[in-house]
């Protein structure tokens, strides 16, 4: 066995790379963008537009549809998917898809994966990580259990509005006939993986934990969960795997079409971040890995369990064994990118330029950058605020604004992730933003950290291969990551002492300014 083949389905695109473990190679990315590519499914940026700031949902058609047109174009590239041996994939964390059985079911001749997922459908549209509109179940799930802390105990997380339990329980309430109907409910990696199968998936221990329904002590379904959710809800679940497992082999239908050898193995899928935390090697402790991407995600091995007592930090299972972090601040690319739009800045403007005129610390000038609601700190309802001099509240001042956001993100980042209790020496980047200079070298501040960045991109793409291998050829960890996860050691960059003890003086003021408006915000909604 030699060839591998991870796919990705993020936000707003699905990745396909392809690792040969006897050569120790990889391809080239090949990638469907969800918006420029399949346009007809009105996800432009990854989702529909809703007049609501905290509904969030997709078209699953959309994924199905992408997942033909990528395995397509490798096969139209000349990649030989006779010669996979084994398949794996990334999801993106938390999205829900409610279907009737028998999902996949048979696919008829001319008939498209999205045809099939549309009539398999009970509703048309499935909420994603981005959707905030289920506090008030949250807060009824939480009272089930007696509190957020054993909701927390039992799941890893306390009860979070993107995750599947509460998105579950508020389609059972405000959809009822709806959830009488629906025979199985999927996460995007799962469902996803239930395509390349033709059969209906598990879903892996890493990505079940981002559900608040999975008792992370006995690696199951928790009752106590499941009954505070919804009705019925366990057999309406699929099973639960550790991320190692194969669950079966190429569906005919993906034979036929693609060229795949029958038999060939398709492993657990699981989510994007467990996945990135392969994708990176930094799989044990020590290693933090921050990904710059739609969202900014902060996540790391844990030595010891651990959660957050304010509720904003998660545990998920590692697919290595053992546990990892992980800590979702929605406000990422999305919000740099409309920093960059705002002031008619280009990516060069941003990322030289601005930082090259600016110190920092930027002058003691704070932004938080609540362009969308944020979920750590939970502020739902969206909001720049900014303190400083006149030109920079009034956002005139590009330089400033451009050092202000990215700033705002890393001291957040250092803020929220104190619970953990692990301080790392080093701090591996992905997502695209990674390619700047001047966002890592403020990291590598701010943390007090070496940041490095890898040879090969895709972390999670790539690391949904690896799994693959790893679960197949039954490698060491510590093989895997030496072979395919080295960095890039020209592009590291170190802290600057001078500019470390900078941030160590700002964290206080920003955690104060942040203190100071979420209690603003709390005071605005209290009756």
């Amino acid at each position: 066995m030699a060839l591998y083949l991870g796919l990705d389905s993020s936000t707003q695109s699905l990745t396909a790379v392809v690792i040969d473990t006897v050569s120790g190679g990889v391809s080239q990315p090949w990638s469907v963008n969800f918006g420029a590519d399949l346009p007809q499914y009105g996800c432009p940026q990854g989702f529909l537009p809703d007049p609501d700031p905290l509904v969030r949902h997709a078209d699953p058609r959309l994924w199905a549809a992408a997942l033909e047109r990528v395995l397509a174009t490798l096969r139209r590239e000349g990649v030989d998917l006779g010669a996979i041996a084994g398949i794996s994939g990334s999801g993106q964390q938390h999205g829900t898809v409610y279907l009737r059985r028998p999902f996949p079911g048979t696919l008829a001749r001319g008939e498209t994966l999205a045809d099939l997922v549309g009539r398999s459908l009970t509703r048309p549209t499935a909420p994603i990580w981005m959707d905030s509109s289920t506090g008030s179940e949250c807060r009824e799930i939480d009272a089930a259990l007696g509190g957020a802390a054993e909701v927390r105990r039992r799941s890893g997380s306390s009860a979070v509005e993107r995750f599947a339990g509460p998105q579950i329980r508020r389609f059972a309430k405000t959809e009822a006939e709806r959830y009488t109907r629906t025979e199985l409910i999927h996460l995007v990696s799962s469902f996803m993986c239930s395509l390349l199968l033709g059969k209906s998936a598990p879903i892996d221990l890493g990505d079940g934990a981002g559900m608040n329904l999975l008792n992370l002590a006995a690696a199951t379904w928790d009752p106590d969960l499941l009954q505070a959710t919804a009705r019925g809800l366990a057999a309406r679940l699929p099973a639960t795997v550790p991320s190692t497992a194969c669950c079966g082999t190429v569906a005919p239908y993906l034979v036929e079409r693609y060229g795949f050898q029958p038999g060939t193995q398709v492993v657990a899928w699981s989510g994007d971040n467990p996945n990135s935390l392969i994708g990176v090697g930094g799989w044990r402790p020590g290693t933090a890995v921050i990904s710059l991407g739609t969202s900014d995600t902060y996540f790391a091995a844990m030595s010891t369990p651990a959660v957050d007592p304010q509720g904003c930090g998660h545990v998920f299972g590692n697919p290595a064994g053992g546990f990892m972090c992980l800590i979702c601040f929605k406000n990422g690319s999305l919000a740099r990118e409309h920093v960059k739009d705002e002031h008619g800045l280009s990516w060069s403007q941003f990322d030289v330029e601005s930082f090259a005129a600016t110190p920092p610390g930027n002058g003691g000038r704070l932004l938080l950058p609540y362009f969308v609601p944020e979920i750590t700190p939970v502020v739902l309802r969206p909001g720049v605020v900014r303190r400083g001099d006149a030109d920079f509240v009034a956002g005139r001042d590009a330089a400033a604004s451009v050092r202000a956001i990215v700033e705002a993100q890393a001291l957040s980042m250092k803020l929220h992730s104190g619970w953990i209790g692990e301080t790392p020496a080093a701090i591996r980047v992905t997502g695209g933003a990674s390619r700047s200079d001047g966002i890592c070298q403020v990291l590598a501040d701010v943390f007090d950290a070496s940041v490095e960045r890898l040879e090969v991109g895709n972390s999670a793409a790539l690391g949904a291969a690896l799994r693959a291998a790893q679960a197949l050829e039954k490698l060491p960890w510590d093989e895997v990551s030496a072979r395919f996860c080295r960095c890039d050691v020209a592009r590291t960059l170190t802290p600057n002492r001078r500019n470390v003890a900078v941030y160590q003086a700002l964290l206080p003021a920003f955690a104060a300014f942040e203190a100071e408006h979420r209690e603003a915000c709390r005071r605005e909604v209290s009756p």
